[in-house]
């Protein structure tokens, strides 16, 4: 319950006007922060709506591929640059993106228990290659991809892709080279 009054409270503070208005005016703070703590607050606020409509979900994300699938595609669409131009310029994707994002923040929080290690593994490393696509985008594009952003705001955000790539990198490369056998025990043990 304390996860979901955090939720509460974090999704009224980004829909502070003033606050909203400063965040999308930094593309990189847009994209990299607003859009995540967005999803952030569906999955916090989601333990206590999946009790609540245990019955649904458990009828409509059996196994946790729609909520992915729908997380997949919402993501997708907002890693568009138009979309990122249109949130700001147009009401009904900004309200899009304060509703539908936590909205996967939820599916997200009830598919990702449910989906297999090898599923996991796939999302994981299908992510990887799209946040070094956009950091290349963003980075090495000679013109203003984005309307309501400078050229130099694009390539801070490409850089800020491009750490987000080297990251994920780094994990996979230590999950390969690291003994997982404990973990996985722990796991199957319940401890």
């Amino acid at each position: 319950m304390k996860q979901a009054i955090l939720g509460i409270i974090l999704y009224g503070i980004l829909c502070i006007p003033p606050l909203t208005n400063y965040m999308e005016s930094i593309m990189i703070v847009h994209m990299l922060i607003q859009l995540p703590l967005l999803i952030l607050v569906g999955w916090l606020i989601g333990k206590p709506i999946l009790r609540k409509f245990q019955h649904f979900f458990a009828n409509w994300n059996t196994n946790g591929v729609p909520g992915i699938i729908l997380f997949i595609f919402i993501t997708m669409y907002w890693m568009l640059p138009r979309a990122i131009d249109e949130a700001v310029s147009e009401w009904y994707i900004e309200l899009f993106k304060f509703i539908g994002l936590p909205i996967i923040g939820l599916c997200i929080r009830d598919s990702w228990s449910k989906i297999q290690t090898l599923g996991r593994s796939f999302i994981f490393l299908n992510y990887l290659p799209m946040f070094g696509l956009m950091a290349w985008l963003y980075i090495d594009s000679p013109i203003q991809i984005c309307n309501n952003y400078l050229e130099s705001q694009q390539k801070v955000l490409g850089w800020g892709f491009l750490v987000i790539t080297i990251w994920m990198v780094l994990y996979v490369i230590q999950a390969v080279f690291t003994d997982q056998s404990d973990h996985n025990t722990k796991k199957s043990t319940g401890t």
